[in-house]
């Protein structure tokens, strides 16, 4: 094992300072954030929680899970997530696929077709007409089937397609009597588990945090997705009966509606971060590979 020289010494001391910095700017406001949806509401808001939870309460846990509509919000987007995720992996990997073969025929005028739609669309108001025209309004499909397909996404399957999965491995399946079908869903897939873990994370990811179109084209609050009923509780202030906060004391209720503010958050993000740990290889290798060989 070789000596480190002294500038190498001080490159690694100087390289790890700065990775450590940006460690703790990236990770002090997620730990914030846990401590001070446990902690006391006054303290948090006279600033007395900085690095260690103060009188740990739960009573902004207790408020939100009695929430009765943030299970329905739970129950429709973890729906709308997993059926959304599916279609999206299915028409992205299909078309991405299909565009990475040199044998297709007009790929590069579908590819100019699909690259212009990044670049222009019939903005809001025609959509929305043509979602009324569907009869998509206040649907579930409608929250699963708009943005289907992410041009970006199929770009970056597409340049892993072409990077990883060699033409003399299509030859040599096809000379073993293998169809497009069968080398597609047997040897390209499962030889593809990286880019299909970078896909889920990005589209599950979008569909978790989706808002905007539940609020333009959804009306039963029986199909809002979670992050309207969390924008009722942080925002708009609009609590069901059994949520009432039953003090009359304001600095009181307005410190548990902080509290509330922090675990709301916590709530939110809690299933995008149990599922991330198990992608996250996959997520590295799927996008370092193509970015080297792309």
């Amino acid at each position: 094992m070789t000596r480190k020289s002294h500038g190498e010494k001080v490159f690694d001391t100087i390289n790890n300072t700065i990775l450590a910095l940006i460690l703790i700017i990236v990770a002090y406001p997620l730990y914030f954030v846990v401590i001070a949806s446990i902690s006391d509401p006054i303290d948090v808001a006279l600033g007395r929680v900085i690095l260690i939870p103060s009188k740990i309460v739960w009573d902004g846990y207790k408020k939100i899970l009695a929430h009765k509509d943030l299970w329905i919000g739970y129950k429709n987007t973890f729906t709308y997530t997993i059926l959304g995720t599916l279609l999206n992996l299915s028409l992205t990997l299909t078309s991405a696929y299909s565009l990475s073969r040199k044998d297709m025929p007009g790929r590069n005028l579908f590819m100019g077709i699909f690259t212009f739609t990044m670049f222009f669309g019939g903005g809001l108001i025609p959509t929305y007409l043509l979602v009324k025209s569907l009869n998509l309004i206040d649907t579930y499909a409608v929250m699963i089937v708009l943005g289907a397909v992410s041009v970006w996404n199929v770009i970056i399957a597409r340049t892993f397609f072409q990077s990883t999965i060699p033409q003399e491995l299509l030859e040599a399946a096809i000379v073993d009597g293998c169809n497009d079908f069968l080398f597609f869903f047997r040897i390209v897939l499962p030889l593809s588990k990286a880019i299909i873990a970078v896909l889920t994370i990005y589209y599950a990811v979008g569909h978790w945090n989706q808002f905007f179109n539940a609020i333009i084209y959804l009306r039963n609050r029986n199909k809002y997705p979670l992050q309207l009923f969390l924008r009722e509780i942080l925002i708009q202030n609009q609590f069901n009966e059994e949520m009432q906060i039953m003090d009359d004391n304001a600095l009181i209720a307005q410190t548990i509606a902080m509290s509330m503010k922090y675990g709301v958050i916590i709530v939110s993000s809690l299933p995008v971060l149990i599922l991330y740990p198990f992608l996250q290889k996959y997520f590295m290798k799927g996008v370092m590979i193509g970015s080297i060989k792309g």
